[in-house]
């Protein structure tokens, strides 16, 4: 239970060591901040990688960085992103998963996500960021150069809460890959992001084939809108993919598995100018060695995308507030849990099933 000058939060001190909660006195905001309190903070699949040791992290840190917040104070008048309403008191918000500086190199060439001085939600060392830095505590510190956007009213908070990362990634995947309305797009991993991408893609027409090992994750992508969902190694596949594609190859192609196997197929199966878009490998992998005269001949494009812009964000609301409603985003979080349960979450969240597992701080 948040006090007015107390709060909890989880310490992650690294794999195999099981997280502490602790109580931290919550500091003053200053100029520009904008102090929250944690209403939801879902459990990403890059969170359970850190967990497991997959994937570096600082140390101690505190994770979660699909956060859901309501405005407990600002620090100062700070504004919705994009506007001059200011953020007040009592706002259901969101916010980009990393605060930017917005005059280095990286932010005036339209990435702020790789800010010169980024600061990151979720993955910042206790030492140097304090413990509310993360959504797996009772609330949250907002630095200055945050996008903050107020939640659509009516969207439930485990809808909202992934938008930050999945679903803003998603249409950061889309809009690199440039591909047509009504064009064929192939879907490499069923996991949130996978879905998140075959959603928007097929509710703005595209023919979409999800390849997902897992039968349930397969499920998910019919559900998601996909056309066609096999396995990778189903012995009708290539005859799925020339039926979809009228013989000549997918126009676009998403990599959001983290698999190294699924690359080449991927690149394989590309039309004449497709793009591949890479956005699932966010973990340390062996190299992958790339045909050059494949893509020079075939006129092929390799995009890489991590994280997202603030207009990314701005759009996946959007997109969840209208298009996204008549789709399962609610059901692919199993269970919620309270930020003292927090291993078994953990423990949930590991399960095949689980797409999503929320932990929701009392309030």
């Amino acid at each position: 239970m948040t006090t007015s000058t107390t709060a909890l939060a989880a310490i992650y001190d690294g794999p195999g060591r099981p997280m502490r909660l602790d109580s931290y006195p919550v500091p003053e905001v200053s100029g520009g901040e904008v102090l929250v309190r944690v209403i939801c903070c879902t459990i990403c699949g890059s969170d359970l990688r850190t967990i497991s040791g997959a994937r570096p992290a600082a140390e101690p840190t505190v994770l979660g960085h699909e956060i859901l917040g309501e405005v407990m104070t600002a620090g100062g008048e700070v504004c919705f992103f994009g506007t001059d309403r200011p953020v007040s008191v009592g706002d259901r918000v969101t916010w980009a998963v990393a605060a930017s500086c917005g005059h280095c190199r990286c932010c005036q060439r339209g990435i702020p996500q790789k800010c010169d001085s980024l600061f990151k939600y979720g993955h910042e060392s206790v030492s140097s960021a304090g413990p509310f830095s993360g959504g797996l505590a009772e609330v949250c510190i907002l630095r200055r150069g945050t996008a903050i956007l107020p939640v659509p009213e009516g969207m439930e908070d485990v809808v909202a809460a992934p938008a930050n990362c999945a679903t803003a990634t998603a249409v950061a995947t889309l809009r690199v890959a440039d591909l047509p309305p009504d064009g064929t797009l192939l879907v490499q991993g069923g996991g949130l992001l996978g879905l998140s991408v075959c959603g928007i893609a097929a509710s703005r027409g595209a023919r979409v084939l999800v390849v997902d090992p897992d039968e349930n994750r397969r499920g998910w992508a019919k559900r998601f809108g996909a056309e066609a969902a096999r396995a990778p190694d189903d012995a009708e596949l290539d005859a799925v993919v020339a039926q979809l594609t009228d013989g000549v190859g997918f126009e676009a192609a998403v990599e959001a598995s983290g698999s190294l196997a699924a690359l080449d197929d991927g690149l394989g199966r590309l039309a004449l100018r497709g793009t591949y878009v890479l956005a699932g490998t966010v973990s340390p992998t062996p190299g992958w060695s790339v045909d050059p005269e494949r893509v020079v001949r075939r006129l092929l494009r390799i995009e890489g995308i991590h994280n997202y812009t603030p207009d990314d964000l701005v759009a996946a609301l959007e997109y969840l507030a209208t298009q996204g409603a008549g789709l399962p985003f609610r059901d692919v979080v199993v269970a919620s849990y309270r930020l003292q349960d927090l291993e078994a979450a953990v423990a949930r969240a590991t399960q095949p099933d689980a797409l999503r597992v929320a932990i929701t701080p009392d309030p």
